[in-house]
C-alpha cells in the first residue's frame, strides 16, 4: 500500500515495533521500502519479545543475524526463518539504507497462532506424574520442555526408578545439567552415574527449550538446539511399571544431598513425556 514507516531522523537508534497481540509462531518476514519514494533499508536486525520489556535478537548460526534488505522502494524482500520465532513483539532495527535517501520500511510477518500449556511454580511447589501402568512398550522415553527464569538454580525434573535408579535435571548457576544415576544406585554407588552440562546463561527471563530422548543406552540432551549425544552405561530397567516424574522439585529429599537442591522457580511450557501433555493432564485431573 501507499506510505510506509519513515521516522523523523535516520540514525541506528531507531526502530519500527510490531504488536501481534498474542505469542504467535513467527516463520518469516518480509520487508519493502517507502512507497514512491528513494527511502529503503539496506540490512536490518530482528528482535522478539514476549512482554515488550525483555529482548532477544534473532540468531542464526550462532551470531547476530543481519539481514540483508531492498534496494528499492517497491520490490518485496522475503525471508524465511532458519528457525521460527515464539513472540508477541517483534522489532526491526535498520542497520543501513539507501544513501540516497532516508529510512523507509513496509513489513509483513508470517506465522500462525502459537497455542500453549504453561504453568507457573514458586519455588516451593512441584507436579508429580505417577506411572503405575499394567503394560507399556516403552521403546523409547522422551520428555520435551519449555522453561524460563529469572533465579539461577532449581531443580526441573527428578525421575526415579525402583531399582534406586534416577534422572535428575537441575539448573546449576544458570547452567543445565542432567544427571544420570543407572542401575542399583545401593549396589554400586558411582560406577554408573553421568553428569552433562549444557548451556550458560539460562536464568534470563526468556523461554528455553530441553528434549532429552532415551532410547536403550544412548541418550540425546538437547538444550536450545544444542545437543550433547553420550552412551548410558549399567542396566536401565526400561519395562519398570512403577515410576514416578517430578516436575519442579523433588517431593520427598533423601539424604544424599538432595537437601541443599532448590526447587524450581519460574514458568513451564508444554511439558511432554513420551507424547502425554502433562500439564493438560494435571488441569484436568
Amino acid at each position: 500500500g501507499a506510505g510506509g514507516w519513515s521516522p523523523l531522523v535516520s540514525n541506528k537508534y531507531q526502530w519500527l515495533q510490531v504488536d501481534l497481540g498474542e505469542r504467535t509462531d513467527i516463520t518469516a518476514v518480509a520487508t519493502q521500502g517507502g512507497y514512491g519514494s528513494s527511502d529503503w533499508v539496506t540490512s536490518y536486525l530482528l528482535m522478539f519479545s514476549d512482554t515488550g520489556r525483555n529482548w532477544k535478537q534473532y540468531r542464526q548460526e550462532e551470531s547476530i543475524w543481519a539481514f540483508s534488505a531492498n534496494t528499492n522502494a517497491d520490490s518485496v524482500v522475503y525471508y524465511k526463518l532458519q528457525h521460527s520465532i515464539k513472540a508477541r513483539f517483534l522489532r526491526f532495527v535498520p542497520l543501513d539504507w539507501n544513501p540516497n535517501g532516508r529510512i523507509g520500511m513496509r513489513v509483513e510477518v508470517y506465522g500462525c497462532t502459537y497455542r500453549s500449556e504453561v504453568v507457573g511454580f514458586d519455588g516451593k511447589s512441584c507436579l508429580i506424574y505417577t506411572f503405575n501402568q499394567k503394560l507399556m512398550s516403552a521403546l523409547k522415553d522422551v520428555i520435551s520442555l519449555k522453561f524460563k527464569t529469572m533465579q539461577s538454580d532449581g531443580i526441573l525434573l527428578h525421575r526415579k526408578g525402583q531399582n534406586g535408579d534416577h534422572i535428575i535435571l537441575e539448573l546449576i548457576k544458570g547452567k543445565l545439567s542432567l544427571l544420570f544415576n543407572l542401575g542399583d544406585a545401593k549396589a554400586h554407588p558411582s560406577n554408573d552415574q553421568i553428569n552433562i552440562t549444557l548451556g550458560s546463561l539460562l536464568d534470563d527471563q526468556h523461554w528455553h527449550s530441553v528434549l532429552i530422548e532415551h532410547f536403550n543406552n544412548q541418550v540425546n540432551f538437547t538444550v536450545d538446539k544444542h545437543t550433547h549425544h553420550f552412551h548410558a552405561k549399567g542396566e536401565f530397567n526400561y519395562l519398570a511399571l512403577d515410576y514416578e516424574l517430578s516436575f519442579g522439585g523433588i517431593p520427598m529429599p533423601e539424604k544424599s544431598g538432595t537437601l541443599s537442591r532448590r526447587n524450581f522457580h519460574g514458568c513451564f511450557e508444554n511439558i511432554y513425556y513420551n507424547g502425554v501433555n502433562i500439564i493438560d493432564l494435571a488441569r484436568r485431573h
